[in-house]
């Protein structure tokens, strides 16, 4: 078992943790970024009739509803038109039809294979450098968002991470579009969100909105959209994001399909038959399907610390990766892009398991290349075909083992199995197993399939979080130090820091003042504490007052140096921490009160903090976020 992360003992601060600061546009150079907020404040209409907007956006869900309605129709056009450059990108540079994914894999010239991703991986560590040179600090995914910074995400490194996802997919690294469509839609929602200056839940809500319309647009599976928000970048479901949200997926997938006449990524158009045997299979597929997820994103932090090691250029590995991606695609050509259209193949036709076989170890393969030498982009439409792979090779292999005991007479339905291991896997990596659910209800419009899958994600599901602890999103943040498990709303931890909760009327006296000098200086009932400090002015302990003025001190010992009588001096906070490193420090010292330091090396004494007001701020805290998520601000008090 991989050891998991503690967020309560992670340091709060973004130099510690290899986290991010809080996005803004206002580091960006000016070529890379338009602060529409600012232009239209300039503009006298928008200056006359923006305190109205906002006051009704803080105060009206129906305007949130028509904000987020609004969202998901330009979202919807707008993943339309990213996977039209994808797709002309994919028949310029493999010379494919239009009609063709690139994952079927017929038709294409080796060298082509071969030259293209080297060339796209050329391209896409040269853009990101360049790119990295004006935005020096991590892209905030919408996660991040949600569970960092209250949903404020950069519009401007949304699209340059999309870009950079364009350029991944269309030269054919193993990687999906998704992670570009929910950062574009996401990164959008934000930008308008914090240019009508709406409240932070309403923020977080506007940024799943986002999300959900854009996996809703990709898949054309609203349900999918909207649960993918809930559990991911939301964290949880509630009546109060209910609406707009859904809405938002809604919205979205009626614009590809009606203005658009887009279809899913896969069609079933036979009936699925399962058994009672069938779900107890189901179950095992889940648990195997566990071990292929952890293995395919943990071969991910492989392959980066491989070329990490190797002191390889950060502009040079897309280049590497794009060299064995075509080196494996070469024999596989199926793991090219997405894989969307692999899937529809390993559905509609029963491909030999040793083939199968093959495919599973060539796209997970290529999957954690592609994403660990530096290829943008996300592992949803990968686990996908990795699962469906699995599926159709697991479901061979157990008519292979059950032949020879006369038991079974019709053979198992290969479809099932598919998208059970299809499901699976994708649950197990994504994290979302819901949205895996509703995924393939939504495609296949089978509700017997919706249950067989429903066994096998659960199992999968446990198993990770029981085993590994994380979905490949929070993996990502396990392995960068961001204190993170999901799009919980933790930011707040990080906004209630030590600096703003301490008392600052601080009572100091050297080290080396006698207990009778203290007694005359403080007495009992001026002050419950006082501070030591020795000559440099470095915090060298605490004094309870009522300690000094104890009658067990006999009056020979009162000529002794005070610091006999001091408690925590190791002990101490610093202004920077959050609320909860402060509560654990309380809990491992057992002391009511903590002195707070400037600093570890100069130790100068800023303040103090008592545990009981420390605990009834983290309350009146939790309870104001538990309020919001559930839509009630009055709920723990008036508004």
């Amino acid at each position: 078992m991989l050891p998991t992360v503690d967020s309560t003992n992670a340091p709060a601060s973004p130099s510690e943790t290899g986290g991010t600061a809080e996005p803004t546009e206002e580091t960006a150079r000016p070529w890379l970024s338009f602060d529409l907020g600012a232009w239209l404040s300039r503009r006298r209409g928008w200056a006359a009739i923006a305190p109205a907007i906002e006051r009704e956006l803080r105060s009206n869900e129906i305007a949130l509803l028509m904000v987020s309605a609004l969202l998901g129709a330009v979202i919807g056009f707008s993943v339309v038109a990213v996977e039209w450059v994808v797709q002309l990108l994919h028949q310029v540079n493999f010379a494919i039809p239009s009609s063709q994914r690139l994952s079927i894999g017929t038709g294409l010239a080796w060298w082509r294979v071969l030259a293209v991703p080297t060339i796209g991986g050329l391209l896409s560590g040269t853009a990101a450098v360049l790119i990295r040179r004006s935005r020096k600090r991590e892209t905030v995914d919408a996660v991040e968002a949600n569970a960092m910074f209250g949903g404020r995400m950069s519009f401007t490194d949304s699209v340059a991470l999309t870009f950079l996802t364009v350029i991944s997919s269309g030269f054919g690294a193993s990687v999906g579009m998704e992670a570009g469509f929910t950062q574009l839609g996401s990164g959008m929602s934000s930008r308008l969100g914090q240019i009508l200056g709406i409240r932070r839940a309403d923020l977080r809500t506007l940024v799943g909105s986002g999300a959900a319309a854009a996996i809703a647009a990709a898949f054309n599976a609203p349900l999918a959209g909207a649960f993918y928000a809930f559990e991911l970048v939301i964290g949880s479901y509630s009546p109060a994001v209910l609406a707009p949200i859904s809405l938002a997926a809604l919205t979205s997938t009626l614009v590809v399909r009606q203005g658009f006449h887009e279809e899913g990524i896969f069609s079933v158009d036979a009936a699925i038959h399962i058994t009672s045997l069938d779900y107890l299979l189901f179950a095992v597929l889940g648990v195997a399907a566990a071990v292929v997820a952890i293995a395919t994103m943990v071969g991910v932090t492989w392959i980066e610390r491989l070329l990490r090691r190797m002191h390889t250029p950060i502009w040079l590995r897309p280049c590497i990766g794009g060299i064995l991606v075509g080196l494996i695609a070469i024999i596989f050509p199926q793991i090219l892009g997405s894989g969307h259209g692999a899937v529809q193949i390993t559905l509609d036709q029963r491909l030999p398991a040793g083939i199968l076989l093959g495919l599973i170890a060539a796209k997970g393969l290529a999957s954690a290349i592609s994403v660990g030498s530096g290829f943008r982009g996300g592992l949803f439409s990968s686990s996908l075909l990795l699962g469906a792979v699995y599926g159709g090779a697991a479901v061979a292999l157990i008519e292979l083992m059950f032949s020879g005991l006369g038991i079974v007479h019709d053979g198992f339905d290969h479809v099932a199995y598919m998208l059970v291991g299809m499901a699976s896997v994708a649950a197990a990596v994504v994290g979302a197993p819901v949205t895996m659910i509703f995924l393939v209800l939504e495609l296949t419009g089978s509700f017997i399939a919706a249950l067989g899958v429903m066994v096998g994600v659960i199992i999968a599901s446990v198993a990770v979080r029981l085993t590994f602890g994380y979905s490949f999103a929070t993996w990502r943040f396990h392995v960068r130090g961001v204190p993170i498990r999901g799009g919980y709303d933790v930011g707040w931890l990080h906004e209630l820091t030590v600096g703003k909760l301490m008392r600052k009327d601080i009572y100091t006296i050297p080290v080396g003042t006698t207990i009778e000098d203290f007694r005359a200086k403080y007495p009992l009932g001026s002050h419950s504490r006082v501070f030591l400090v020795d000559a440099e002015g470095h915090y060298a302990g605490m004094v309870i007052t009522a300690d000094a003025h104890s009658p067990d001190i006999e009056a020979a010992s009162r000529t002794q140096p005070i610091e006999t009588l001091k408690v925590t001096e190791d002990a101490f906070l610093l202004p920077y921490q959050n609320i909860r490193v402060a509560l654990d420090r309380f809990a491992a010292t057992k002391r009511e009160t903590l002195a707070v330091v400037s600093d570890t090396t100069e130790r100068h004494v800023v303040g103090f903090l008592t545990e009981a007001y420390a605990l009834r701020r983290y309350n009146q805290a939790l309870e104001e976020v538990r309020a919001s998520e559930i839509g009630d601000p009055t709920l723990f008090g008036p508004a």
